[in-house]
């Protein structure tokens, strides 16, 4: 039996084009090469397989999954062990994204709830999710007033005539209003309380790599409304109980394959041409298809269209050229001789703590780990730290271990049987007036259509999310131009809840009544 997709009664139903239900009643079923197996380009070839098209799926890592992927290796002991990119947090309002993983786990048992994750900030205090309300507006409430970064006098001095955008975001619109504007800055202007300003870093701006003078105030408010001010399914999320291969990408991978799709994994595609109506796909041998998704991270995307010189017109060329990737970050995990103290929460936020933005420990939550810490009486801790400011890696390790230690002194003399450190710079950067610019997935190239997190799509989505609606969007896309039907996207609110007032919004900017 089916889970539904979240709890939110104002859980938003963007319905999908109608047409045929299959392909098969076509002439030709149409063949579709989607490359990057990530969660847009696995999103897309779902969508595109269930409707009877031939589709061929091109990664070229090892894995499923893309940046939510694992893979295996070993301790130095000879152990087997599943590595990461690292933690992901799966939230409740990613409806999008819980409709790919219930194609295969439709009652969601493959994930876990976490029942709650504190955020420490330099001073030793300590913000809690657990137990507020989940009517949007009075949960911010709720939160402030028992927030001991977020005082009573903090709430009354805010500017609520600058801090108005929060509360009536609607896409795109909060987007002409906002994205010329830093998140760093946009916070100084609404007199966020300073003390406070970890919890809007912490969790929101450094969740999109980036620095918050860099993110755009509008991708901020965005992320407010989704998570906290525009849906009632609140911040906590659920993780994978068993490592990212086991509980997501290899069912899936099941599911694609009972469906023809073709999965190439160690293949990188080199370049596409388009002539006669069909694209020729070159990943050491050429194939011929008729449409093609391109869901790369950026690099790989920008690397790929300079590659095939006649796919689109100039100016899209030149928007798929400027996009940025975000700051590199460090993901370290720890295979520790010795155990947290069991009070240790499984995921732990960080904020204005010099090198280390979150602390997991993975024995709490996912089985592996858990297994392994009880044969060995030890913990699997992971350290983040993102939007790093150096590329020395190992002045960074370093400085993440020592912070780990004095957080959790009871491991300050613990030894790591087992490390492993992975640096990357591979995420987009939305970056202040960058929305505008920002490929969307439809391209000037019939046929051609993009997908992946870093894509624009007028929704309120963001990170995982945004690369499952994307996904679902492409698909859709080449379905209905094949007289094919599409798939519905769902969605928090579009519009916050005083929305209305957005007309007063310009008045009050400029100081009239």
């Amino acid at each position: 039996m089916s889970a539904p997709l979240g709890r939110d009664r104002r859980l938003v139903v963007h319905p999908a084009p109608g047409g045929l239900d299959s392909a098969g009643k076509l002439d030709r079923r149409p063949r579709v090469a989607v490359v990057g197996a990530g969660i847009a380009g696995l999103t897309a070839a779902t969508g595109l397989a269930e409707r009877g098209a031939e589709v061929t799926l091109y990664e070229r890592e090892a894995h499923l999954g893309g940046r939510a992927g694992g893979w295996p290796t070993r301790l130095p002991d000879g152990t087997g062990v599943t590595m990461s990119r690292g933690f992901h947090a799966f939230f409740r309002q990613y409806y999008n994204l819980r409709a790919l993983l219930s194609r295969t786990d439709p009652g969601f048992e493959r994930l876990t709830p976490l029942e709650d994750y504190p955020l420490l900030d330099a001073g030793g205090r300590t913000d809690t999710f657990h137990g507020l309300p989940t009517t949007p507006l009075l949960n911010a409430l709720a939160f402030a007033l028992r927030s001991p970064t977020f005082r009573l006098r903090d709430l009354l001095a805010l500017d609520g005539r600058a801090a108005l955008p929060l509360a009536t975001v609607d896409v795109p619109g909060i987007y002409q209003r906002l994205d010329h504007v830093g998140a760093a800055a946009f916070l100084e202007r609404i007199k966020f309380p300073e003390a406070a300003r970890h919890l809007a870093f912490a969790v929101f701006s450094r969740s999109f790599f980036a620095d918050p003078r860099e993110l755009s105030a509008a991708e901020l408010a965005v992320m407010f409304h989704l998570y906290f001010l525009g849906s009632s399914e609140g911040l906590l999320f659920d993780v994978p109980a068993d490592p990212f291969p086991q509980s997501l990408w290899t069912p899936l991978a099941e599911y694609l394959t009972a469906r023809d799709v073709a999965i190439h994994l160690r293949t990188n595609v080199e370049n596409i041409d388009k002539s006669r109506g069909f694209f020729r796909v070159t990943a050491g041998a050429e194939e011929e298809f008729d449409a093609v998704v391109l869901a790369c991270e950026v690099g790989g995307l920008q690397s790929l269209v300079e590659a095939s010189p006649r796919l689109g017109t100039d100016a899209w060329r030149r928007k798929v050229t400027g996009l940025r990737a975000a700051p590199g970050f460090l993901v370290r995990r720890l295979w520790l001789d010795r155990a947290v103290a069991a009070g240790r929460p499984p995921f732990l936020g960080t904020g204005g703590i010099q090198s280390v933005d979150n602390i997991s420990v993975l024995d709490r939550y996912e089985s592996e780990a858990r297994c392994w810490a009880r044969k060995t009486g030890g913990s699997v801790v992971e350290l983040h730290a993102y939007a790093a400011t150096t590329t020395d890696v190992d002045a960074l390790s370093k400085q993440m271990d020592e912070q780990l230690r004095g957080i959790y002194p009871e491991i300050a003399t613990a030894r790591a049987v087992g490390e492993i450190t992975l640096w990357r710079e591979d995420c987009p950067l939305f970056g202040i007036g960058s929305f505008a610019n920002r490929p969307t997935v439809t391209t000037t190239t019939p046929g051609l259509v993009l997908a992946g997190d870093g894509i624009r799509i007028d929704l309120p989505v963001a990170l995982m999310e945004r690369a499952a609606a994307t996904g679902w969007a492409a698909a859709t896309t080449l379905l209905t131009s094949w007289g094919i039907a599409g798939h519905p996207l769902h969605s928090v609110p579009n519009r916050g809840r005083l929305a209305l007032l957005n007309h007063l919004v310009p008045w009050l900017e400029h100081g009239r009544p």
